[in-house]
């Protein structure tokens, strides 16, 4: 693996993401305004969500395999809507009321594994981990200090702001 860094998370973020502007439909948008909808980034990240709706029977296979195990919820159907989430999402129920869930950025060869803060998770976390790099072979988790950092200049769910790079690059719901 590779040492990730800062600046690395950064670009890519912005590759996707234009900066400065609020992810708003042109009819709210001053005549002359630059739109979101209109922007390389955006294309890029339409172009991602696409990918991954034609890669998703890989997704599907790995979940299928970690569904045999635990009980587990797909997060990422509604890609099949026109839905352009930067990951594959999902959650496997570690008890009645915790879930741990887990993504695998679209934007860059990146997973993400969010623990819930219990004991029971850390035989999953070490379970998922290995059958994402096996099915995503090159992908690797985001150290902490650089996911939990906020883009101060993006729109990617949250108030804008307030989106971390985990945000940008796995799902507004990381929080």
């Amino acid at each position: 693996m590779t040492n990730i860094t800062r600046s690395e998370l950064f670009a890519l973020v912005y590759r996707f993401y234009p900066r400065g502007l609020l992810h708003m439909q042109r009819e709210h948008v001053p005549p002359g305004e630059p739109v979101y909808a209109d922007t390389e980034e955006h294309r890029r990240l339409v172009e991602a969500a696409n990918r991954g709706r034609a890669e998703y029977p890989t997704w599907k296979a790995m979940l299928r395999r970690l569904g045999d195990r635990y009980g587990l919820e797909n997060a990422s159907l509604h890609l099949f809507s026109g839905g352009t989430d930067p990951a594959y999402s999902a959650r496997i129920w570690l008890t009645k009321e915790t879930a741990l869930s887990f993504h695998v950025s679209l934007l860059g060869p990146y997973y993400g594994i969010h623990l819930p803060g219990i004991p029971e998770e850390e035989p999953v976390a070490r379970e998922i981990a290995r059958e994402i790099e096996a099915t995503y072979p090159g992908y690797q988790t985001i150290p902490p200090e650089f996911g939990n950092e906020v883009v101060p200049d993006v729109d990617a769910g949250p108030p804008f702001g307030e989106a971390t790079i985990y945000i940008c690059l796995f799902s507004e719901v990381w929080a």
